[in-house]
């Protein structure tokens, strides 16, 4: 129950269009992104980096990975709308930057994936 209660807390504090965020096709969603990426609290970077808590960090600013400098320097910052965007497709957001992604169209998809990843990210 309390693992409910969190999930509910966290994706209201993402916003109304959160809220109904299916947060098992997140998981579903994730499975693409976890043959490069890692998602728990201290995982290592891997082909990508870390993205434990990646909501509301800098662009390119996970310690020990490599970065594009295309992406080291766009200023982004990831938020909920630079996430969607990345996700729908890295290459139009920040042209040049290395990830070899060819994103999500759906936005459902990209809403859910983002959900799951805040959840996740939740749990030290």
């Amino acid at each position: 129950v309390t693992g409910a209660i969190v999930q509910t807390v966290i994706l209201d504090s993402l916003g109304e269009a959160y809220a109904s965020a299916d947060l098992a096709n997140g998981a579903r969603q994730f499975r693409r992104c976890q043959s490069c990426h890692t998602l728990d609290a201290g995982g290592r970077h891997t082909v990508g980096p870390n993205l434990h808590r990646i909501i509301g960090r800098p662009a390119a600013s996970a310690d020990r990975f490599s970065f594009s400098g295309q992406l080291e320097d766009a200023g982004l910052t990831w938020d909920l709308e630079t996430l969607d965007a990345w996700i729908a497709n890295p290459r139009t957001l920040v042209p040049g930057n290395r990830m070899s992604f060819v994103g999500l169209r759906d936005p459902e998809d990209r809403r859910d994936l983002i959900a799951y990843i805040a959840v996740e990210s939740a749990v030290e």
